[in-house]
């Protein structure tokens, strides 16, 4: 279901076209599945041949212990404590396969008629020359699930395409021969496109278990939710028990959408000998001083000329690119890791923005607090990296403690979360509490995106960053301590805020207290005969003559005191927020994108906004 997804999102981008994905899982029956691949259902003759055979005695001491069970339950229910649910019945084996039929229907760029065959039912059949920014770890794609299906059930899978203006639609049905690596074609034809469609859809029919898997897959989707919220998904689980059925709609928040990775050439400081060897027999160059010119970054003709100059005699820049020998191959290699050059540039890479990320963080999981941060790009082993990372406190479906979110080049990773640079960096070098978070109590999101045009994952699965690159885990650390920095702002500011309400509280409940002991106080200097009254100035005279008609009250104390309460802690706010804007908070400066070609409104866009302005 992944590479099926993150097929279809890379799609609808690569054509600016805003994500509408549509995910189907429908649970098949063992007889319908024996139906679709013409097997007749069989009754069993000998039972204890199976695992899941249960012999008489076991049945008895089962049915003994439910029996125990639902006695228990109904005391406790007399007693009005906590009913438990009934433990399910496990059979000692694998008990019977279960049969999925997963589909996935894009609006992205589709495929041509012809190239579908060798697209999905050809391993390794891609044409992708340089460098550039993916989804995918492996280069497989859809071909992945196509083997898997093709191992657990032996079905074909279906695809359906059409492209932009395409007045057809392709229909095609194949599977894989494994072993010459070759698609077998069932059928490929064109159909009507009656409603104008572009996109894809693939249907496989593989083994699963969705009991197990549910939660990861539920997880999955909203972590996706989260990391593209320029996306619609909409993922249905259908089975034959309706209490099954399943359908969740992850809403789009936004239409910014982030850049199409840029395709660029290879760093000379990051190839190894093999790829050397692969850009030299597909290069169009023809010496020496042309290959390294045109087939790398950031040599310019002089560093050439120069690098040329270090690998000795029996280098020129006039030889021929493709005589070099082996000995010369290895030289060159040599000098590309030992020689000096300036850093790449990050301008290939497409993050998924902090604006984005903070509004899928919002969207998902509505957090009291949030706050977001994204490094300039930086370099490890001659590949450009840009971290994104976003902290959020409180929300919903959220845990008390660290809730981590890991993402790679725009997916998540669910698995092998321990050894993950971005686990350990927010579990053993951020010190929570000098943020004035509580590592325990509080609800923590923690959200880390890693875009490069290489993500070093380790493990046969790719579903972790090693945490042995200082480049990747100070650039994290760094991300994570201003997001923790600018939550530290807002929960100061929110206990001042509390303070000033206690405060305003605590003076409140007095006012009626001292309005009545100040009214109480004037009115016996009032009844006081004029020979015993001391001198006062006119305005004391004044509020003693409105005392005695009256004129001013208890009430009219009370007032004026609320009045004089609201009126400091207004002044108080202000000034706090005046000093705090200046010193703590410096306004983030917003631009405006190059107006190119035609356009219908303007974006200016700032971190956490975009301002639209409609021509």
């Amino acid at each position: 279901m992944r590479e099926l997804v993150e097929n279809a999102l890379d799609s609808a981008e690569s054509i600016s076209e805003l994500p509408d994905i549509e995910i189907t899982i429908e649970e098949i029956t063992k007889s319908k599945f024996n139906t679709m691949i013409g097997l007749v259902d069989r009754e069993r003759v000998d039972e204890a041949l199976y695992d899941d055979f249960e012999s008489e005695k076991a049945r008895e001491k089962r049915l003994a212990k439910e029996a125990r069970f639902q006695e228990t339950q109904a005391k406790n229910a007399a007693l009005g404590k906590k009913v438990k649910e009934a433990p399910a019945v496990r059979g000692k084996g694998r008990g019977e396969a279960a049969f999925f039929k997963v589909t996935c229907k894009d609006n992205g760029r589709g495929m041509p008629h012809d190239d579908i065959p060798n697209m999905l039912g050809r391993v390794l059949s891609g044409t992708k020359y340089g460098l550039r920014q993916t989804r995918g770890k492996f280069g497989l794609g859809a071909k992945m699930a196509l083997i898997w299906s093709k191992m657990s059930t032996g079905l074909p899978i279906e695809i359906k395409s059409s492209m932009k203006g395409q007045h057809y639609v392709s229909f095609c049905r194949l599977d894989i021969d494994i072993h010459k690596n070759v698609p077998h074609v069932h059928l490929h034809e064109k159909r009507e496109n009656k409603t104008h469609w572009h996109g894809a859809e693939i249907q496989v029919i593989i083994e699963g278990n969705w009991t197990t898997h549910r939660s990861k897959i539920l997880h999955y989707m909203r972590q996706m939710a989260v990391i593209t919220p320029y996306a619609q998904f909409l993922f249905r689980f259908l089975a034959d028990a309706a209490d099954k059925n399943l359908t969740i709609k992850f809403a789009r928040r936004t239409d910014v959408m982030p850049p199409v990775p840029l395709q660029t050439k290879h760093h000379p400081s990051a190839v190894d000998l093999l790829l050397i060897k692969r850009l030299i027999a597909e290069t169009t160059k023809q010496n020496l001083l042309q290959f390294l010119q045109h087939e790398f970054v950031n040599i310019s003709k002089s560093h050439a000329e120069r690098l040329i100059g270090e690998m000795g005699p029996d280098f020129s820049p006039k030889m021929t690119v493709k005589s070099l020998t082996s000995q010369q191959l290895v030289r060159i290699h040599q000098l590309f890791r030992q020689a000096k050059f300036d850093d790449p540039s990050g301008n290939c890479l497409s993050p998924a923005g902090e604006y984005n990320l903070r509004l899928g963080i919002i969207k998902e999981l509505h957090p009291d607090m949030v706050a977001t941060h994204a490094s300039s790009p930086q370099v490890f082993e001659g590949h450009p990296f840009i971290v994104e990372a976003g902290i959020s406190i409180g929300g919903k479906d959220v845990k008390q403690g660290l809730n981590i979110f890991r993402f790679a080049n725009r997916i998540p990773l669910l698995f092998e979360q321990g050894a993950d640079v971005i686990t350990r960096t927010a579990v053993k070098r951020i010190n929570w509490s000098s943020y004035k978070i509580n590592q325990q109590q509080d609800k923590i999101g923690v959200f880390v995106s890693i875009v490069s045009t290489k993500i070093p994952f380790k493990g046969t699965g790719k579903e972790y960053i090693g945490d042995d690159i200082t480049e990747i885990s100070s650039a994290v650390k760094s991300a994570l301590k201003q997001c923790c920095l600018q939550l530290k702002s807002k929960i100061v500011k929110k206990l001042q805020a509390r303070e000033r309400q206690d405060r305003k509280r605590n003076l409140n409940r007095y006012i009626p207290d001292v309005a009545r002991a100040i009214m109480e106080t004037l009115v016996e200097i009032a009844d006081e005969s004029p020979p015993k009254r001391p001198r006062y100035d006119k305005e004391d005279e004044e509020l003693l003559e409105k005392i005695n008609s009256q004129e001013v009250t208890e009430i009219t104390f009370k007032d004026c005191l609320t009045q004089h309460v609201e009126q400091v802690d207004y002044e108080m706010a202000l000034d706090y927020a005046m000093q705090s804007g200046v010193s703590e908070e410096p306004r983030e400066a917003i631009f405006l994108n190059s107006l190119e070609g035609s356009y219908k409104s303007v974006d200016f866009r700032s971190p956490v906004f975009v301002f639209r302005f409609i021509l």
